[in-house]
């Protein structure tokens, strides 16, 4: 009895210990990725605005169906039921957003930039809002590693195929 009564303690004890130092780490996180690209806005705009022109550059978009509402291409379908839709733009910047109602905590993005010379820089983006969960905010820690070389891929052929 003893014995299981300082393993609750332990383990009550060491799951506060756990929350407590998650409790530091942000609820808020950017990946950020960019890349110089010699053309114009308007081609640039044209790939990342139409979910159609995805096949050309996202990971994985050439093997998915596109996602149709009221006749107009929204977004593609993504593996689970789900999918990717534009959420919005404007002239420099192109939102988007899954369908999914337990990712609503998460949304990406493109913004570009002219830096002069003919060159334009593409910035994709994914915001992540996490709870205060210790096991969501210890795994925004991986967060990086496992989009980040997807979005430097997809960013490496956007630049090959408008260049």
């Amino acid at each position: 009895m003893r014995l299981l009564k300082l393993a609750l303690i332990s383990f009550f004890f060491f799951f506060l210990l756990i929350t407590g130092i998650s409790l530091f780490f942000p609820s808020h996180i950017r990946i950020s990725k960019a890349v110089d690209i010699r053309s114009t806005r308007d081609s640039v705009l044209h790939q990342i605005s139409d979910p159609a022109n995805w096949k050309n550059w996202y990971p994985g978009a050439d093997t998915l169906e596109l996602y149709k509402a009221d006749g107009v291409v929204k977004g593609v379908r993504m593996p689970g039921n789900q999918a990717l839709m534009i959420t919005g733009f404007t002239d420099t910047t192109v939102m988007a957003a899954h369908s999914a109602k337990n990712t609503e905590r998460a949304s990406m993005g493109w913004n570009l930039l002219q830096t002069g010379n003919g060159r334009l820089t593409v910035q994709w983006y994914m915001d992540f809002h996490l709870n205060w969960y210790p096991w969501e905010k210890f795994s925004s820690l991986l967060l990086e590693k496992r989009y980040g070389p997807l979005m430097e891929q997809g960013l490496g052929k956007l630049k090959k195929f408008l260049e």
